[in-house]
């Protein structure tokens, strides 16, 4: 037997439960990892409380982790038991151990630790593909990062400035504006005391950014779109303090023509060859140093709960890690 945590219905932190299951067994083009680490971001509160539907019920939360294959199913032939290897994007890693299919994992860098691993990977690789896909960004751009401070957002101020973009970061204490200047944000905004719509348009001469990026949602609406230049896009990918209401979609041309999207890191990374480029785009800045993994907290894993209420209570900075 090990143990998980298991989610009956959803709700509250409280609703997660450690629990011993059977020792998970392979299929055909499956594997069982052993985490090492496992990752803490907030789409796992989505799926907790229903926003997200989990795919089954009861189901284990959790959707990024690093460990050891300690099992390999029928037809998988580039990975062996005892390889190093992290993943993301995939429901269930709240668990000692699992079963993924293998052609969802990649092999994790002798340089790179589990918990850094367990730490970037759903974080990271949203970064890569906001950055380089979503909007490609490159010397000259300038972008609002709204919740600079938080998981993805000292990850991607920090590759951001290392493409050649300008960087703007919201955050909502004066701790956390130090932390994201620390990590590329050439400007922050303390939306607590500043206005951030007149604050962007001040640093930009009225000219406004090229792109905002917003896990915030419902708190940073309408004012994420009267921060963009005509033509500028929204980049919605998270919805931290609620969903976005329905909007007129006439509004986007009253504030300048604008582009919206909606993407998540499951349609990015659903082909195996994109998961592979944007896993080794990312092995390649943290290696390189352009982008530092820096893991603020960590709990055991079956103290998860309490890891989701610091989480939901805008009490954590930066990557959180829950230890097996």
């Amino acid at each position: 037997m090990v143990h998980a945590i298991r989610v009956y219905e959803t709700g509250g932190p409280d609703v997660m439960k450690w629990e011993a299951v059977d020792t998970p067994q392979p299929g055909p083009g499956e594997i069982v990892v052993r985490h090492r680490a496992v990752g803490l971001n907030y789409i796992d509160v989505y799926f907790r409380t229903g926003l997200y539907k989990a795919p089954t019920m009861p189901f284990t939360p959790g959707n990024e982790g690093a460990g050891d294959v300690v099992a390999v199913g029928d037809g998988v032939t580039d990975l062996k038991v005892g390889d190093r290897i992290a993943y993301a994007a995939t429901i269930g890693s709240y668990a000692e151990e699992r079963v993924i299919a293998a052609d969802k994992v990649v092999k994790l860098p002798d340089a790179i630790s589990y918990e850094t691993g367990a730490a970037m990977m759903l974080k990271g690789m949203t970064a890569q593909y906001l950055l380089r896909r979503t909007y490609k960004v490159e010397p000259g751009t300038t972008i609002l990062f709204h919740a600079a401070a938080g998981g993805v957002g000292l990850i991607a101020c920090q590759w951001a400035k290392h493409l050649g973009a300008t960087v703007i970061g919201t955050v909502g204490s004066d701790e956390k504006a130090e932390l994201a200047r620390a990590h590329g944000c050439d400007h922050t905004i303390n939306y607590r005391t500043e206005n951030f719509v007149e604050r962007v348009r001040e640093l930009t001469g009225g000219k406004g950014v090229d792109v905002v990026y917003d896990s915030v949602g419902k708190d940073a609406y309408p004012g994420s779109m009267d921060c963009l230049r005509p033509l500028g896009l929204w980049a919605l990918f998270g919805q931290s303090s609620g969903p976005v209401p329905p909007m007129d979609l006439g509004i986007l041309a009253q504030k300048g023509c604008l582009y919206v999207t909606r993407p998540t890191l499951f349609v990015y990374v659903a082909r195996r060859e994109d998961l592979v480029a944007t896993a080794n785009e990312l092995f390649d800045v943290v290696a390189s140093g352009a982008v530092k993994i820096e893991i603020h907290q960590t709990y055991p894993l079956k103290d998860a709960a309490a890891a989701h209420r610091d989480l939901e209570g805008r009490r954590t900075t930066g990557a959180t890690v829950l230890l097996p």
